[in-house]
């Protein structure tokens, strides 16, 4: 079954996501779009599946038109939809979440769960998911859960399938697993539509790629393609994706933590017993799959995690739980892994911005008052220093993209005397450009003989950017390891299985 598209355009009041886009999926193909967050997507296959409605545009399977006003008409065309976040209800079975929406009753009032449990087993079988149609969803590992999404749909026999940033939460093994199962789908005759921003897993996958650019489709390009011609074609400009850096240069002992566990309002652990060092001049980068403690290890390293045990000292000197303040004084950069919810106050000004951990101090504070010169000359050289793209410093923070407004966090964070840079999910949500600068201030803090704490997700970022790699798993550091650790060691790590 193939799927078409022609001229669909979304606007969200001034704003255009979706640009009159033009794209063709043929059945037996994996079809890759590819563009940075924000680009629209997203966007684009929302209105395919029925979640979104156009303002102009068509949709075709099989060369006629449809209209797709919801996901039910979606799944009755044949098309299926795995999404970023899965669309799952935790405290329901497998099999509960399958038939949802589709219930049949056997009997008068029973729900007819054992069709449902024996599809999902035909399902798992073929294609080696091993999913237990009575488990209950919320203890299932985020890389199951995604296997049960997937299952859903071929169940309800969808012939297009798309998947929304498939591996934003699996491990590498998870990840080369679920490429393989693309394939073996494709290959059935399947369409799949592969949206995501990683260039490596598309030269895998992809038999065709549509780069999405603002909302408009900039052009196509063959899995030949390099992985340089690719993120070009993302960002309009050349890009380098190598990370150059030179041998560590280590100093003294920055960063102390000691037999650190971190509770929940509940009493929950959330950290287990973690004890490290960090040295002037490097980097370690935490690895892990999301949601393993990695944001409460940060935040308490900063002082914002309350229920705390152990002892986290900085140059010799402890750092007090809740004295966020005093440890930002004392010289730990933060860049938070929300930028909009803890980095930035979006109704401040950008100069305003570039100042908040430092306005009770001099030069810009005299006595109680705020000396505006200096904030707005503090702003002249931070905006031309980090490249940061506004029509004035005095806008709204709000007025900024993702990546400029990453860029207004890191020019405060990192242009005052700091020891230890701690960094969580830096280039979350940036266009490869972003993300290429990113990466090259992070080095040169690192070469500054200044300590960064890197917490990632991206894998490639761990190795690119890590001196060594602590790998979290369930609240423990389950391994630290040499940057040159294979992918398949530390994607084993991540999933918590240690040699």
């Amino acid at each position: 079954m193939s799927l078409e598209l022609r001229g669909i355009t979304k606007r969200f009041g001034a704003l255009t996501a979706n640009d009159s886009i033009d794209l063709k999926v043929e059945s037996g193909e994996i079809h890759a779009i590819l563009g940075e967050n924000g680009a629209g997507k997203s966007t684009l296959m929302n209105i395919v599946y029925g979640l979104l409605s156009p303002d102009e545009g068509t949709i075709s399977v099989d060369g006629k038109v449809i209209d797709i006003e919801s996901p039910l008409d979606a799944l009755a065309a044949g098309i299926g939809m795995v999404h970023q976040h899965f669309m799952l209800i935790p405290v329901f079975t497998v099999a509960e979440n399958i038939v949802l929406g589709h219930e049949k009753v056997k009997g008068p009032g029973f729900l007819d769960l054992e069709t449902a449990r024996q599809e999902i087993k035909r399902v798992s079988a073929e294609f080696n998911f091993d999913v237990d149609p009575d488990a209950l969803v919320e203890d299932l590992p985020v890389g199951i859960q995604q296997r049960v999404e997937i299952i859903r749909a071929l169940i309800y026999d969808a012939k297009v399938l798309i998947l929304d940033e498939p591996t934003a939460v699996l491990t590498p093994q998870e990840t080369d697993e679920l490429l393989r199962n693309m394939k073996k789908l494709r290959d059935q005759g399947t369409a799949i539509v592969f949206i995501t921003h990683k260039l490596r897993e598309v030269k895998i996958a992809a038999d065709k790629i549509t780069i999405i650019r603002r909302g408009a489709v900039v052009g196509t390009a063959s899995p030949s393609a390099s992985q340089e011609e690719l993120a070009s074609l993302m960002v309009g400009r050349p890009v380098s994706l190598d990370v150059k850096k030179a041998a560590p240069k280590l100093g003294q002992v920055m960063l102390k933590v000691e037999n650190l566990n971190i509770h929940d309002h509940t009493g929950r652990t959330l950290v287990k017993n973690i004890s490290f060092e960090l040295r002037a001049g490097e980097v370690l980068a935490v690895a892990g799959v999301q949601g393993n403690g990695q944001s409460e290890l940060a935040e308490a390293i900063v002082g914002l995690q309350e229920h705390i045990d152990g002892r986290i000292t900085l140059d010799g000197e402890e750092i007090k739980v809740g004295r966020v303040r005093d440890a930002l004084h004392a010289g730990i950069a933060f860049v938070p892994e929300s930028r909009e919810e803890d980095g930035l106050i979006s109704s401040f000004s950008i100069e305003e911005n570039l100042i908040l951990d430092l306005h009770d101090l001099p030069p810009f504070a005299k006595g109680p008052v705020i000396s505006q010169n200096a904030v707005a000359e503090n702003a002249s050289k931070r905006v031309v220093e980090f490249d940061i793209r506004a029509q004035s410093p005095k806008d709204a923070a709000s007025s900024l993209s993702g990546g400029n407004k990453q860029k207004v966090v890191l020019a405060r964070e990192l242009s005052r005397p700091v020891k230890l840079v701690v960094a969580s999910q830096p280039t979350r949500g940036l266009d490869v450009g972003s993300i290429e600068f990113v990466h090259e201030r992070m080095i040169a803090e690192r070469d500054s003989g200044r300590g960064v704490l890197l917490f990632s997700t991206e894998l490639d970022e761990v190795i690119a950017l890590a001196d060594r790699i602590a790998v979290m798993y369930r609240g423990e550091f389950i391994a630290v390891v040499p940057a040159d650790t294979s992918r398949e060691e530390l994607g084993l790590l991540m999933a918590g299985v240690k040699r």
